[in-house]
């Protein structure tokens, strides 16, 4: 009988070998690249005893067509009440609607960590000399920011109000064409989002956390984000962890957490990769900072990521690209983002052997040439295979 996930009182996730776990295939090509990682997850569990009960829910088109509704309650009330979900790729309704059901979904279960590993699979084409050095993780605040969503349009009464308001109170001269957007950034928000890296740091073994911001321009809000960081570590971690300041980048035996300016932070992942480990930031920031370093490793295509809220044990595992609606249903695309964001959910599961174990496959099939189109047209003598194909290839190799 399959059960239910749920947060144990010691604040850790208690997981039978036969959990529940609803899914959202995703539009697009996620009537092909969830099949894939389906398959390929399964085999995996299976290997080492356990199974898994899918539950199907619906968002995006596929839940507006049959629901009229592009996020419906009931899945919301699903995630909430099963805690751990993964997801393939969704539209977006345009002119109306949610600005991003993705956005949507991780603001209502107050997903605040955007968590975005990245790191290189032998055999991946690459566009830099040395991907093999790239192994960084990154925490993305995911509720604050720009990406709050708090903005009036340009010419609208609300805008002229808003615009009335800054002058009078602040003295803000600003043009009466303006568009206005609000960047909210709080202590509680950066906190508990810098805390879940140096957590992540110390749990895996990692020597140094960054704090990656632009507080010399954005004083009070990024410049905040960084100072509340240090803060923390004085505060909670100074057992296994030192800010910059207070030891002169000479850590010791603890992890070493510092901050850098966002702009000169996408120069030096790609000029000093070896000097980057854990990074920590906010949503925008975040948001660039996750494409840019996938990009060195083979692109969005194969990069996982997942939104966790660590304090009430939620969490929603998702294919980190768009929905490619014109490749929908050729079985033709890399099923990689969606499969490596469900290995990300079996490592948080605490199912590290079958994550292991799917790495291995991954990397072997990769290895041995047998490939889906995107990575075909870039290796020489490459096996060009469908996006189910792939999968299959990965799982004889497990």
């Amino acid at each position: 009988m399959a059960d239910k996930i749920t947060m144990g009182a010691d604040g850790a996730l208690q997981v039978s070998d036969n959990p529940i776990i609803p899914f959202i295939s995703g539009d697009g090509t996620g009537v092909d690249i969830w099949p894939a990682a389906q398959h390929v997850l399964d085999a995996a569990a299976a290997k080492h005893g356990k199974t898994i009960e899918w539950r199907e829910v619906l968002a995006g088109q596929k839940a507006f067509d049959e629901t009229g509704d592009w996020l419906p309650q009931d899945t919301v009330d699903t995630f909430r009440e099963y805690l751990i979900g993964i997801k393939g790729p969704l539209t977006t309704p345009v002119g109306g609607g949610f600005r991003s059901l993705n956005v949507a979904l991780r603001q209502i279960l107050d997903l605040y960590v955007c968590l975005r590993p990245v790191r290189w699979f032998t055999g991946v084409p690459s566009p830099v000399k040395h991907p093999e050095l790239v192994d960084m993780v990154i925490f993305r605040e995911n509720t604050e920011d720009i990406y709050a969503g708090l903005e009036v349009e340009a010419g609208t009464p609300d805008a002229k109000k808003m615009i009335e308001v800054l002058r009078d109170a602040f003295g803000w001269e600003i043009r009466e064409d303006s568009g206005i957007g609000i960047k909210p950034i709080s202590a509680t928000g950066s906190k508990r989002l810098i805390r879940a890296a140096i957590d992540y740091a110390v749990k895996h073994h990692r020597k140094r956390v960054t704090l990656v911001h632009k507080g010399n321009i954005m004083k009070y809000t990024e410049g905040a984000f960084r100072n509340w960081g240090y803060e923390l570590v004085r505060e909670e971690f100074a057992d296994v962890a030192v800010g910059w300041d207070d030891c002169g980048g000479k850590p010791g035996d603890k992890i070493l957490v510092q901050d850098a300016i966002a702009d000169i932070t996408l120069q030096q992942v790609l000029t000093r990769p070896t000097d980057w480990d854990v990074i920590a930031t906010m949503n925008l920031n975040g948001d660039y900072l996750s494409d840019a370093l996938a990009a060195q490793v083979g692109g969005i295509g194969i990069a996982p990521g997942a939104n966790i809220n660590y304090v009430s044990g939620h969490g929603i595992f998702e294919a980190t690209h768009g929905t490619a609606p014109k490749y929908a249903g050729q079985d033709k695309v890399n099923p990689g983002s969606l499969l490596l964001s469900g290995v990300l959910m079996f490592e948080h599961l605490g199912w590290v052997d079958a994550a292991d174990d799917i790495y291995r496959g991954l990397e072997a099939t990769i290895a041995d040439k047998v490939v889906t189109y995107d990575f075909a047209r870039q290796m020489e003598g490459a096996t060009e295979v469908k996006c189910s194909e792939f999968a299959s290839a990965i799982v004889d190799r497990l």
